[in-house]
């Protein structure tokens, strides 16, 4: 491995030397001896093409051929294979994050068709160019809340996605902002509970999933209790569940943030993923991230640029309105990709052949006598079994990842356009 090492002991040595040390242990005496790693149980050396042969045999062991029936956050939709190709461009492949204004035209320009799908999929005014993922969207969503209305409470329905749900205590505990959770009955948010809680005008925000992470599609009925006191309404949505349900707009959302992973990313064993923000434009300039707008330039010619946030956003951190100052490129291309080869019409052929083969699964599975917990969902929705484990198990053996155990007894079971008639049976079989 010394190839690989950047320092000779030379290097090492001037090093110490400039900080007034003598040796690495006196660099790190101050470190208690109970905190440091005695050793270290690693495998003798292997040369580089050992190194290649052990990683190949341990990749031969994922099983990938698998009929996916697996949701919760990450979804199994047929990716065209011409993404891939355009995505893997080398001016698009680049680990270089471009903060300022001059970044090339062809990214920019991205960015900017990328901002203009997401407002028309949740009839917003602005989108940011992405964010890290959905959780941190949220995350960003609550603390864009608080700043707006200068106030320290938020509600967030309990019913959201447990990933979620540790980024937004992570996120709030460090901005000072108090979380109150709204209650789930029946794999739904519990609205009633809230009522007198959003009259006394004392919370930023409520922020609902829909379909939530059990599958149900919340019915938001709360415009008016919300502009009374002038609390924010912050939806998180599967995008893909747009071609076919209302447009967050419809029921009063100021905020609508989500997972960009159903566009044409693969699922990939958990990552990566990519979140998009989207708001009213009289939020706009609390939007956290990246906005690409486009112009005219001095010859009158058509120009991207980065627009509307301050300096600050990328140089005073105390005064900037998020941590976030880059954004999820790349996967924001392939999203973009994915949307442009679909088009309107094929993106609503996909949430067709989603909710239709849940709905068609749900019907089959309550013929052998399994219910469906769920009154209305899209394309995921929890099944109740006598035991969960052994009901997954029996799937395996056929070859199916038949969702993801809730509890003893519940699945949360999800399908796509990719899960065909004959996987259907035999899920049910």
């Amino acid at each position: 491995m010394k190839n690989f090492l950047a320092h000779s002991d030379e290097i090492r040595e001037q090093m110490l030397e400039s900080i007034s040390v003598k040796t690495v242990e006196e660099l790190f005496s101050k470190i208690p001896q109970e905190a440091r790693v005695k050793e270290l149980n690693l495998p003798e050396a292997l040369s580089e093409m050992q190194v290649q042969k052990n990683v190949k045999s341990l990749a031969k062991k994922n099983n990938t051929d698998v009929i996916n029936f697996l949701g919760a956050g990450a979804y199994n939709h047929f990716i065209p294979a011409c993404i891939g190709q355009i995505a893997q461009r080398f001016e698009f492949l680049t680990a270089y994050t471009p903060y300022q204004p001059e970044i090339s035209q062809g990214t920019l320009q991205i960015m900017y068709e990328f901002q203009s799908m997401i407002c028309n999929l949740t009839g917003m005014d602005v989108s940011n160019a992405s964010v890290y993922d959905g959780a941190t969207a949220c995350a960003e969503a609550i603390s864009m809340s608080a700043r707006i209305t200068k106030r320290y409470k938020a509600l967030v329905s309990d019913a959201i996605n447990p990933e979620y749900k540790e980024v937004i205590k992570t996120y709030t505990d460090a901005n000072g902002i108090k979380i109150e959770w709204i209650s789930e009955k029946n794999l739904t948010t519990d609205f009633s509970s809230i009522q007198s809680k959003v009259k006394s005008g004392e919370y930023a925000c409520i922020l609902l999933q829909t379909p939530n992470f059990y599958g149900s599609i919340e019915e938001v009925n709360l415009v008016e209790m919300l502009n009374a006191s002038k609390t924010l309404l912050v939806a998180c949505v599967d995008i893909s569940s747009l071609a076919v349900l209302k447009a967050p707009v419809e029921y009063g959302a100021d905020i609508v943030v989500g997972d960009i992973q159903p566009l044409g990313i693969p699922m990939s064993f958990g990552g990566p993923h990519g979140g998009f923000m989207a708001c009213r434009e009289k939020l706009m300039r609390q939007l956290p991230g990246r906005i690409a707008g486009k112009t005219l330039d001095a010859e009158g010619n058509q120009a991207f640029t980065l627009t509307i946030q301050t300096r600050e956003q990328h140089i005073k951190r105390e005064k900037a309105t998020s941590n976030i100052c880059s954004n999820q490129a790349l996967v924001a291309l392939c999203a973009t990709l994915y949307l442009t080869l679909l088009g309107e019409k094929g993106f609503k052929q996909v949430g067709i052949l989603s909710s239709k083969n849940a709905h068609m699964l749900s019907e089959m599975l309550s013929k052998k006598g399994i219910k469906t917990l769920n009154k209305d969902f899209y394309n995921e929705f929890v099944i109740e079994v006598s035991d969960a484990d052994k009901f997954l198990t029996e799937l395996k053996e056929k070859n199916i990842i038949g969702g993801l155990k809730i509890d003893k007894k519940r699945i949360l079971v999800a399908t796509t356009e990719m899960n065909s008639d004959e996987e259907l049976k035999l899920y049910c079989k």
